[in-house]
C-alpha cells in the first residue's frame, strides 16, 4: 500500500515539473475568443501594444503568413478600436481574409473599415477590393454557409455587394460601374428582372451623365428594356420606355456607334407596337365597333406610317368611313 502511495507521488511530481506540451493547444484570451497555436509558439506574436502587434502584423503580410497577420490584426483592432494603429490593421485584417480566399468575411472586414475609419488613406483602395470581390461573384462564385460550406451563387446577394460599395462611394473609381453591375447581376438572376435592370442602368447614365459611362448605361438600359418585351407577353408600356431610352440615346450620342443599332432597335418595336395597335382594330372591326376600330387604325398610321400595315390600316380606315356615313 505504502509502495503503491509513492508511486502516486512519483507520478505526480513528473507530471508537474515536466508537462508535456500540446502539438495545437486551443488558447482562449478574454475579449478575443479561442485560437489554436502552433506547438512552441503560443503566444509569441501577441504585444503588449498597439504600435508593436501592427507592426507582427505587418511583418507577417508581407511575409505571405496571412493566418499570423490577420490574428495579429484583429487582436490590434479589438484591443486599442481607438488607437491611430487600428484602421490599418483593419485593413491588413481584410487583406489577409481575401489573401485567404475567404471572400465574404473580407468584403466585411472591408466594409468596416470604410465605415468606422471614413478618413483613411486607403478609402478608396478598400473599395476597389470590395469591387473586385463583388466581381467573382457576380461571375458565380458560391457564397458559403457559415463561411465553410460552399451553398450556391447568388445574384442578390451580389446586388447588395455593390449597393453598399456604390453606397460608401458613389463618386469613387469604382462607384459607377459598382452600379452597373447591379444592372449586371439582375440580368443574371435565375428569374431574370430586366425591368429593374434598366432602372439600375438609367441610374448610371443620369447620376454620371458628364461621364462616358453614361452613354453604354443608357444603351443597356434601353436593351434591357426590349429584352423584357420580348420575353414577355406583349405589353406596350414596356416597348414605350424602350422607344424612349433608344431614342434618348440617339438624341445624346448620335454620333456613338452603337446609334445605328438603336435606331433598328426603335424601328422594329415601332413597326410591334403597330401590329398590336392592328390586332385591337381587326378584334373591334370583327365585332362592328367601327368607332373603336378607327381609332386603332390611327393608331397604326401614327406609330409606323411607313410600313405594310399602316397601308392596309389606310384602307380599312376608308372602308369604316363609307359605312359611318351611311
Amino acid at each position: 500500500m505504502k509502495q503503491r502511495r509513492l508511486a502516486w507521488l512519483a507520478i505526480l511530481f513528473l507530471w508537474v515539473a515536466f508537462p508535456l506540451r500540446s502539438p495545437a493547444p486551443l488558447i482562449y484570451t478574454p475579449g478575443e475568443g479561442w485560437r489554436y497555436e502552433k506547438a512552441g509558439g503560443e503566444g509569441k506574436w501577441l504585444r503588449t501594444r498597439a504600435k508593436d502587434q501592427l507592426e507582427v502584423a505587418q511583418k507577417a503580410f508581407d511575409a505571405k503568413e496571412y493566418g499570423q497577420a490577420r490574428k495579429a490584426a484583429r487582436r490590434t483592432v479589438s484591443q486599442w478600436p481607438f488607437s491611430d494603429y487600428a484602421p490599418q490593421a483593419q485593413y491588413i485584417l481584410a487583406r489577409s481574409e481575401e489573401a485567404l480566399g475567404n471572400d465574404e468575411a473580407a468584403f466585411k472586414a472591408y466594409q468596416k473599415l470604410v465605415e468606422k475609419y471614413p478618413k483613411i488613406d486607403n478609402y478608396d483602395d478598400a473599395l476597389k477590393h470590395q469591387f473586385e470581390i463583388a466581381n467573382r461573384f457576380l461571375a458565380g462564385k458560391w457564397f458559403r454557409l457559415f463561411g465553410t460550406v460552399p451553398m450556391f451563387p447568388s445574384m442578390d446577394k451580389t446586388i447588395k455587394y455593390y449597393e453598399q460599395i456604390v453606397k460608401s462611394g458613389p463618386y469613387s473609381t469604382v462607384g459607377p460601374n459598382a452600379q452597373m453591375n447591379i444592372g449586371a447581376a439582375h440580368e443574371r438572376r435565375m428569374i431574370k428582372d430586366y425591368t429593374e435592370a434598366a432602372k439600375a442602368y438609367e441610374k448610371v447614365a443620369d447620376r454620371y451623365n458628364d461621364q462616358p459611362i453614361a452613354a453604354e448605361a443608357l444603351f443597356k438600359a434601353g436593351q434591357a428594356y426590349l429584352k423584357q418585351a420580348k420575353t414577355s407577353e406583349y405589353d406596350q408600356s414596356i416597348s414605350s420606355h424602350a422607344i424612349a431610352t433608344f431614342t434618348d440615346f440617339n438624341t445624346l450620342y448620335p454620333e456613338n456607334p452603337k446609334a445605328p443599332e438603336a435606331r433598328k432597335a426603335v424601328s422594329a418595336l415601332k413597326t410591334e407596337q403597330a401590329r398590336g395597335s392592328f390586332q385591337i382594330a381587326r378584334f373591334y372591326e370583327k365585332r362592328h365597333m367601327w368607332e373603336g376600330a378607327q381609332i386603332y387604325f390611327n393608331d397604326v398610321l401614327i406609330k409606323d406610317p411607313d410600313s405594310k400595315l399602316a397601308e392596309e390600316a389606310r384602307h380599312r380606315i376608308e372602308g369604316i368611313k363609307k359605312r359611318l356615313q351611311k
